[in-house]
């Protein structure tokens, strides 16, 4: 498939992705799914329980993860990955093996100015 500049949909696709920690929650759940509230904010040092909460609810909105309430007392939540959301897999993957790649391509570049 031939990409035409004018229509090309890879903004919609990063308006999902966009973010410091939405690619992270979404390893996480691919992983290992599902999982609570608590064992996600463990997982990912750094991030705040509002900006998780965000996040949470952002990908919740297009589909990608599943949140599950349960009626017990204290309540449980969980988060698990849709079938849908588990094609973003592979675009992950790529994404990881790409940002290693610049990554040392950027060392090797910052070596050879010196």
């Amino acid at each position: 498939m031939e990409l035409e500049p004018d229509l090309c949909s890879v903004s919609d696709a990063l308006e999902i992705l966009v973010g410091k920690w939405k690619p992270i929650i979404l390893l996480h759940l691919i992983k290992k799914s599902p999982l609570r509230f608590s064992e996600l904010k463990q997982r990912i040092p750094g991030i705040t329980q509002k900006m998780l909460t965000s996040q949470l609810r952002e990908l919740e909105e297009e589909d990608i993860i599943q949140r599950v309430v349960y009626p017990v007392v204290p309540p449980k939540v969980e988060y698990s990955i849709t079938e849908y959301g588990k094609s973003l897999e592979p675009i992950l993957n790529a994404m990881h093996e790409w940002g290693t790649k610049h990554t040392l391509h950027k060392k090797q570049k910052l070596k050879q100015e010196f």
